[in-house]
C-alpha cells in the first residue's frame, strides 16, 4: 500500500463518517449505532494517519518503507495513554 492508496482510504472513511452524521441529522440511524460505527472509522483514520507518519519518518531517514505495516487498534489508541 502506498501513500495514494492510503489517502483514498482515508477520503473514504470521511466521506463515511459525513454520512452517517447526515444520516443521524436525519434521524434514519439509531444513535447507538451510530456511535459504534462512528468509533469504528474513528479508529480506522487513526491507524491510516499512523500509517502514513510511520512512512514519512522512514522515507526522512532514507530507509525502505517496505517494512511499515499497518499497527493494532490498541497500540495506536494506547499512545496518548
Amino acid at each position: 500500500m502506498d501513500d495514494a492508496d492510503i489517502l483514498s482510504k482515508v477520503s473514504g472513511l470521511v466521506d463515511e463518517e459525513h454520512a452517517l452524521r447526515a444520516r443521524a441529522g436525519a434521524g434514519t440511524i439509531d444513535p447507538n449505532e451510530e456511535h459504534q460505527r462512528l468509533q469504528r472509522i474513528e479508529k480506522s483514520l487513526d491507524q491510516c494517519w499512523d500509517l502514513l507518519r510511520q512512512r514519512e519518518a522512514r522515507r526522512e531517514a532514507g530507509q525502505d518503507l517496505n517494512p511499515v505495516k499497518v499497527r493494532s487498534v490498541d497500540e495506536v489508541e494506547g499512545y496518548l495513554q
